[in-house]
């Protein structure tokens, strides 16, 4: 007997997927968020911080619903893209756009604390020495901020596994194109006689998360040994 059943497989492997790229797209801007919010100085700065952390206190159903009616095929965004064929609503790639929302806080935070522990000293001591802002950043910072960013994007992909609320009311709970994990334990859990499969799933997602958390505080605790010691 088959440790998952066909259907179950199918939203652990649209799980991985969404929430791949969820965050290998989130990622690059992430980064950038991070260091703007870390290093500049801009008007706004605190509005920015505040737009970013909304989704950590915004009822994920909100999210969901503010995804819709921006994104969705009659929203301002969403009908212009579905003009060029690019459709997010009830799709597996809006169930990516929720996901990489709702971790970019998670993501943006780590990578943050990376940057904010490295002495800006160091930055610009190369800056002095000629070389310009984007080379200091790639040579000198990245290099020690690169435990935080993986830090960060394993947070986000953990979360981007277990996001639930914005998933099912941007995108539906459609099997085999928008279920995922989290979804399908909520559907499973409607079945009579089906709890075993929604134990299963449940399995999974806390190997997952725990496996996240513990390998983001290693890399985290890294970085900032790594920027204290420089």
């Amino acid at each position: 007997m088959e440790w998952l059943t066909a259907e179950e497989w199918s939203a652990v492997a649209l799980s991985l997927r969404v929430s791949l790229w969820a965050t290998l797209a989130s990622l690059p801007l992430g980064v950038f968020v991070a260091y703007a919010l870390a290093r500049w100085s801009f008007p706004g700065k605190q509005l920015l911080n505040t737009i970013v952390h909304v989704p950590l206190v915004l009822p994920p159903v909100v999210t969901g619903y503010i995804l819709l009616v921006v994104f969705g095929t009659r929203g301002a965004v969403g009908g212009a893209l579905a003009e060029i064929g690019i459709v997010f609503a009830f799709r597996w790639t809006g169930a990516a756009l929720a996901a990489a929302v709702m971790a970019f806080p998670l993501l943006v935070r780590a990578i943050r604390l990376s940057i904010e522990a490295v002495d800006p000293d160091l930055e610009e001591a190369a800056a002095t020495l000629g070389a310009s802002r984007m080379w200091v950043f790639a040579t000198v910072t990245f290099p020690l901020i690169l435990p935080g960013v993986i830090a960060g994007a394993l947070l986000a992909f953990a979360k981007a596994m277990g996001e639930f609320g914005a998933t099912i009311t941007f995108v539906s709970n459609i099997p085999g194109q928008t279920q995922t994990i989290p979804t399908a334990i909520y559907s499973f859990l409607q079945v009579p006689g089906a709890e075993d499969s929604a134990i299963r799933l449940v399995v999974i997602s806390i190997i997952i998360a725990i496996g996240a958390v513990l390998a983001s505080e290693w890399l985290a605790r890294k970085a900032v040994a790594r920027g204290a010691g420089l």
